[in-house]
């Protein structure tokens, strides 16, 4: 993990600075975002249905389109995730409806997401505002001071099988079914999930009925576990790294958390394709309402951002091990390395 460029880059440039350079890339082109759905959404189709009558006709080599079918629903849900920034469209009705139609394929109800997502962005990498929108971490301190059974329970949470298995499914399947978190935030919350919950049901009651449930299943499961555990990946990784940054009380600010708190992610260009350029996640904290499709550009004009908080693919396998704070050595380290260290 590579971040030997940030001592220099605050030395040139007042890192506040960062939002009013960045602002510049914020103008979304409309032409642009409608083609990036119809050919996300078009060939997410065209898989799902080859899929569906593979799976009728038993010819089961075809289930493997829903393969390419799950990383065209990844890179929908970057689609929706930039509505709920503003990112996508210059009006807000044209993001919001995009974002709601979407989110019925995505099985996430996004005013609902939508809320929650501003938070995460409000509070990352701050250790008094943790809880919402974000993967829980403890800092060693915190960790040591719980009970046996605290400590078993994180440890569990933590897992992998948990992490990126049982938990993506519970996520997008069970969770977002229900508005957790601001169940007493007013009707928003509760009608998003409603409305997304029946948006669902509607063409699922449907496509049961044409298909039979067998079919349904075979294809719909294993594109929401891979796209829903492809996702949760992407997100763990863009903050869950050796060298982010987490502060409190005053020493947290906004933009440091954004520039330092947040990896690139530097995929091969397949995947960044279907990730929608969302490993560029350091300039995206900094400046949200940028459109995924212009987010490149921004490291081509400023190539001092390539190498801050840079993990590769193969670096990034390594952070499935972190799971702790370590407020003295101001890293993420694993529970083999806390206990050393005690």
């Amino acid at each position: 993990m590579e971040n030997k460029c940030a001592p220099d880059v605050e030395a040139r440039k007042d890192i506040r600075s960062w939002s009013a350079i960045l602002a510049g890339y914020r103008q979304p082109d409309t032409v642009r975002s409608i083609i990036e759905i119809v050919i996300t959404v078009v060939p997410f189709a065209a898989c799902w249905a080859l899929a569906a009558i593979a799976a009728m006709n038993g010819w089961w080599w075809g289930l493997l389109l829903t393969i390419p079918a799950a990383g065209f629903l990844v890179r929908l849900f970057i689609l929706q995730h930039d509505c709920g920034h503003g990112a996508l469209f210059g009006r807000r009705n044209a993001n919001d409806w995009t974002g709601r139609v979407i989110g019925i394929l995505t099985l996430t109800p996004y005013d609902y997401w939508r809320r929650t997502h501003a938070v995460h962005h409000a509070t990352a990498g701050d250790l008094d505002r943790r809880g919402i929108g974000d993967v829980k971490t403890l800092t060693v301190r915190e960790y040591q001071a719980l009970p046996w059974h605290g400590r078993a329970s994180y440890r569990l949470y933590r897992h992998p099988a948990v992490m990126f298995g049982l938990g993506p499914a519970w996520l997008f399947i069970c969770q977002y079914r229900l508005p957790f978190g601001l169940m007493r935030a007013g009707v928003q919350p509760w009608a998003s999930t409603v409305a997304t919950n029946v948006g669902i049901a509607l063409p699922v009651v449907g496509l049961i009925w044409m298909l039979g449930i067998g079919p349904f299943l075979m294809v719909q499961l294993p594109i929401t576990l891979m796209a829903a555990t492809a996702g949760v990946w992407l997100f763990y990784v863009q903050h869950q790294f050796e060298e982010t940054h987490w502060s409190e009380g005053e020493s947290w600010h906004f933009q440091s958390a954004a520039l330092h708190g947040s990896s690139h992610y530097a995929l091969p260009l397949i995947l960044r394709w279907f990730t929608g350029n969302i490993g560029i996640h350091h300039v995206h904290h900094l400046a949200s309402r940028i459109p995924f499709y212009r987010l490149p550009q921004v490291l081509v004009d400023h190539p001092e951002l390539r190498d801050m908080s840079r993990i590769t693919l193969l670096q990034s396998l390594r952070c499935v091990k972190l799971a702790l704070w370590d407020e003295q050595a101001k890293r993420l380290v694993s529970f083999g390395e806390a206990q050393a260290a005690a």
